[in-house]
């Protein structure tokens, strides 16, 4: 009796056609169009997670240095002035409390230039 692929293949096919859902033209119809086009995908969307993370973070330094420069500094010296005061805040919080809480920044902000006067 001989072997028959059609369960496993058919289960297989149906995994890269569903990956493929919503894509222009036969990418999302023929079977290799979609495997080449969800491979391409899968590894655009490895490398694009990787480069969120640095997008976020440029966001956030955006965000600090206008912050910074309400409070008269700009976001080197601040973040120097944090460093000297041994304050410990990743730019991602220092961005949500420039946001949040401008009363608690300024005191940041104040902080840094004492830690940069003693200097």
């Amino acid at each position: 009796m001989r072997i028959k692929y059609s369960v496993a293949r058919n289960k297989r096919k149906k995994r890269v056609l569903k990956l493929a859902k919503g894509y222009y033209g036969d990418k999302s119809r023929r079977l290799r169009q979609a495997k080449q086009q969800v491979a391409k995908s899968l590894t655009t969307a490895y490398i694009h997670r990787r480069d969120k993370k640095g997008a976020m973070r440029s966001l956030w330094i955006v965000r600090l240095n206008a912050a910074a420069r309400e409070e008269g500094m700009s976001y080197s010296r601040f973040i120097d002035g944090l460093h000297k005061a041994n304050i410990t805040l990743n730019r991602k919080m220092l961005s949500e409390i420039a946001i949040r809480d401008p009363q608690s920044f300024r005191q940041l902000a104040e902080t840094a230039k004492k830690a940069l006067a003693v200097k």
